[in-house]
Formats: structure tokens, C-alpha cells, sequence
């Protein structure tokens, strides 16, 4: 169980915020929740290049990096993720339901790069950073979110659980196949995607970041390819 701490303080910090911004929904106001949410976009940029330099020389193909967010553009944009994503997050409801409020934030804690790659991370090499940061990113989120529709976002936190534990658990299954290599590769991919979310949360660029997540399965195909 200690391989889950991450997902455990992720989880907690829904909770968390979810129970603070119930409590001072009136205190947190348009500009204290902007102020919030910029900080913690620059916290993932950072952690986003952080990878990108970790990675980056150790990489076996240097040019990957550049093909999987080609293709995982192209591909996400035809899907329309990130429109459709937002589609289900931006609708109108009435009176503020905490039904669509929960759907929101499951969308938000789960469908990311840290979300994803940070379990793959704690199963293989007990690496926690990713979940960690994660964990700072939705507890501002869950806050801003409780203020909005009240203490029971914090329900979100049960569906991040067995999102983030079932790829804490196929990837303890799988990891054979997953080589070091093929972590290197997908870190740099992921690392770019985090940076560019981070750019998105503080406003300088909307990069439509879910439209790029496809990217981060050509790293895997690439290296299974390459065996």
C-alpha cells in the first residue's frame, strides 16, 4: 500500500478542498480562485519542463517527441476531445446541481497528464512527484469547484481512487513490458503536455491540452514496434 500514497494524498486533497471551499464558499471570491489557479498553472509548467530536462538526453529517439504530439494532435483534434470534454463541464444547469458539479470535477481530476502517468509512476519506480503535484493542482480545483456547488464534490474523490488504482494495478500487471526506454519517452511527451497545461490554467495560451492526450500512446506503440 505505501506504492499508493500518491493516489491516498490525492485523494485526501479533493476531500480536503472540497470540505474548505464548502465551508468559506463566500469568502472565495472570483479573483482569490484566479489568483489560486495561476500559481498552480505555474507550479505544473515547472514540473512539466522539469521532465522535459530530466528526459530529454537520456532519450534513445530524439525526434519522438516531436511525431507523438504531431499525431496526437491530429488525431485528438478529429475526435474533438477537448471540445467534447468541455461541452459536458461548461453545460448549464439549473440551480447549480451537484450532480453536474461531480461530473465536472471527475472530468477535471481524472482526463490529464499527471492523472495518468503519475500511477504509472508510484507502480514502477515508487515515484510520487507527479501525483503529489497533482494533488496541489486539485485541491485548489475541488475548492473553487465546493464554492460553486457545495461540500459534495468531494464524492469526486471515490472516482479518482478507482481511476488512478486501476492504472496503479494494470500497470504493477503489465510492467514487464514497460522498459525504461519506453518511460523516458513517454515522460518527455508527458512532460510537454504538463508544461502546456500549466500555460493553459494561467491563461497565456489555450493549448486544448486534452487534444493532445492521444500523443501520449505513440511513445508506447513506437517502442513496442521498435521491441
Amino acid at each position: 500500500m505505501r506504492e499508493l500514497v500518491g493516489t491516498f494524498v490525492n485523494v485526501g486533497a479533493i476531500v480536503a478542498g472540497s470540505l474548505i471551499g464548502g465551508l468559506f464558499r463566500r469568502v472565495m471570491n472570483e479573483k482569490i480562485s484566479e489568483g489560486l489557479m495561476s500559481v498552480m498553472g505555474l507550479a505544473a509548467f515547472g514540473l512539466g519542463i522539469n521532465a522535459v530536462v530530466q528526459n530529454m538526453p537520456k532519450s534513445v529517439y530524439p525526434v519522438l517527441f516531436i511525431v507523438s504530439l504531431a499525431v496526437g494532435c491530429v488525431i485528438g483534434t478529429l475526435l474533438q476531445l477537448d471540445r467534447r470534454v468541455s461541452a459536458l463541464t461548461e453545460r448549464k444547469n439549473d440551480g447549480g446541481k451537484l450532480g453536474q458539479g461531480i461530473i465536472t470535477g471527475c472530468l477535471i481530476f481524472c482526463i490529464g497528464t499527471l492523472s495518468i502517468l503519475g500511477p504509472v509512476q508510484s507502480a514502477l519506480y515508487s515515484d510520487h512527484t507527479f501525483l503529489f503535484t497533482n494533488a496541489s493542482l486539485d485541491f485548489v480545483t475541488s475548492m473553487v469547484l465546493a464554492s460553486a456547488y457545495g461540500p459534495g464534490i468531494a464524492l469526486c474523490a471515490a472516482v479518482l481512487f478507482l481511476w488512478q488504482g486501476s492504472i496503479w494495478l494494470l500497470t504493477k500487471l503489465v510492467g514487464g513490458f514497460i522498459t525504461d526506454t519506453m518511460m523516458t519517452e513517454l515522460s518527455v511527451v508527458g512532460g510537454f503536455l504538463i508544461a502546456m497545461s500549466g500555460l493553459s490554467i494561467m491563461k497565456v495560451k489555450d493549448f486544448h491540452t486534452l487534444n493532445y492526450l492521444p500523443a501520449l500512446l505513440v511513445p508506447v506503440l513506437w517502442c513496442l514496434i521498435m521491441g
